[in-house]
């Protein structure tokens, strides 16, 4: 869920990467388990799903401490985005998997009766998920969920650029599940490399584009299905029949949120022109609102890189700065920032922002932010704030993206009742709920005949005239 994920193609200093001899024998150890059947068997996901969600609820102090530790989290910001969430979803599966799992049977032809055809639903076998540092539990024991409920054994490769998360999954994972069918491996991204290399029989990646092309073509050449949890530049359109006062502070809100480092905040707003000068206001009223606590005035950066990215995009940009704008070095801290009009051609308008900073630019009407969103690659989110039906409709028809929200963000990646993923290079297949059942899950046809009486015979060789003439009215 970050353009700035876990790298799979160059190593990080804070992560030391595991014996090669780990990752080949864990690998060995979850195929061997699945090899039983033990992870086919419903009680058993229910039993693991109930655990996992144990693990979160019975850790959340701990886990708001190694947020707080790698990522300045606030406690209740780490519980409504990590703990909440990954708790709902594992109980969620749990009480549902049975009926997810039923066979699927389906009404045949006339030409293929006598007959019963139905889909089952069957594991992969061995999951590997490498999970992103922005949302460290969610998006990496998040996905995990899909994959036991299929009956899948799992391996986890948490972000090695979150450490304290990382190592605080890697401690609670054996103490809770199964440790002969769900594993954690530590490391940086010469492990993510190794562990691609195993051959998986399915992975799911959750980070940039960039390095998602990586992983998709390191996956290739074992024909390993891949989901891919990638980013992009998720545009707000606010038309100037909207509420402005709750669009700005919806808009200030989820972009304050982990300081902006989501995949799925809001990348830059297209405001009408009659409304845009009373969107920066209320926007800067909010922020205002919101950081009255915060002592340091600023928004706190994963790392010194990330840093340094942000504060050289907002250095060039030709835009003016209506709110914010300083930076602390020192802290890795930096102002929530608005940027009026920046250039098309600049790196804030160009890259995934991935930090406190939000583009506002000016369109005269919504046909020209709708093209200008289509003239872009397809989002991984777009919002729209809009009081009309026909501008509502009209939206959600002619952009594409990932996912939409209307009149809020972000909550279509909180609920379990629909998919969430990306489109184009914003990602690839889906999850949540039973959504992420089935995106672990190989769909196997069934079809079963009887052999008697065997009425198909006048398809039997030697063909004569009129079995091709029965055959023309049945076929």
């Amino acid at each position: 869920m970050t353009t700035h994920a876990t790298e799979v193609s160059a190593p990080a200093a804070s992560a030391a990467p595991a014996p090669s001899s780990d990752v080949a024998t864990t690998v060995a150890r979850l195929r061997q388990t699945f090899a039983t059947g033990r992870t086919r068997n419903l009680e058993w996901r229910k039993e693991q799903l109930l655990a996992l969600k144990r693990l979160i609820e019975e850790n959340e102090t701990k886990i708001a401490d190694a947020l707080e530790k790698d990522l300045g989290r606030s406690p209740f910001e780490a519980w409504l985005a990590d703990v909440a969430s990954t708790s709902g979803e594992a109980a969620y599966a749990a009480k549902n998997v049975g009926k997810w799992a039923k066979r699927r049977h389906s009404r045949l032809e006339m030409s293929q009766l006598p007959g019963r055809g139905w889909v089952e639903y069957e594991p992969y076998g061995t999951v590997l998920i490498i999970g992103a540092w922005n949302f460290p539990f969610a998006l990496t024991l998040g996905p995990a969920v899909g994959a036991i409920a299929a009956g899948n054994t799992v391996l986890l490769k948490p972000s090695e650029v979150a450490p304290a998360s990382s190592a605080l999954m890697a401690e609670l994972v054996p103490q809770y599940l199964d440790n002969d069918a769900i594993a954690v491996i530590e490391g940086d991204g010469v492990v993510s490399q190794e562990l691609i290399a195993q051959g998986f029989d399915h992975l799911l990646f959750t980070g940039g584009t960039e390095i998602g092309r990586k992983v998709y073509e390191g996956a290739a050449s074992h024909l390993t299905p891949v989901t891919l949890e990638l980013g992009g530049k998720s545009p707000v359109i606010v038309s100037a029949d909207a509420d402005i006062k709750v669009a700005a502070k919806r808009i200030a809100w989820t972009k304050l949120i982990n300081s902006g480092q989501i995949c799925i905040a809001p990348d830059y707003v297209l405001a009408e022109a009659s409304i845009r000068d009373q969107l920066v206001d209320e926007i800067q009223k909010a922020v205002t609102a919101f950081e009255a606590k915060n002592a340091s005035g600023g928004k706190r950066i994963v790392n010194e890189r990330h840093f340094n990215r942000l504060t050289t995009a907002l250095a060039a940009t030709k835009g003016k700065i209506a709110i914010g704008g300083g930076s602390d070095a020192a802290n890795l801290n930096i102002q929530p920032t608005v940027v009026v009009d920046p250039s098309t051609d600049e790196p804030l308008m160009t890259d995934e922002i991935f930090g406190p900073i939000l583009p506002v630019v000016t369109v005269q009407n919504l046909d020209e932010a709708i093209r200008f969103v289509n003239a872009r690659p397809k989002p991984l989110a777009a919002y729209l704030f809009t009081k009309a039906k026909a501008v509502r409709e009209r939206v959600i028809k002619e952009v594409p993206a990932g996912g939409m929200v209307v009149n809020h963000l972000l909550f279509h990646f909180a609920t379990h009742k629909l998919p969430f993923g990306g489109v184009g290079p914003s990602g690839l297949g889906a999850y949540h709920g039973k959504f992420g059942f089935e995106e672990f899950s190989h769909r196997k046809s069934v079809l079963t005949k009887p052999t008697r009486p065997d009425i198909a015979a006048f398809i039997y060789p030697p063909y004569t005239e009129k079995a091709w003439k029965l055959a023309r009215r049945l076929f």
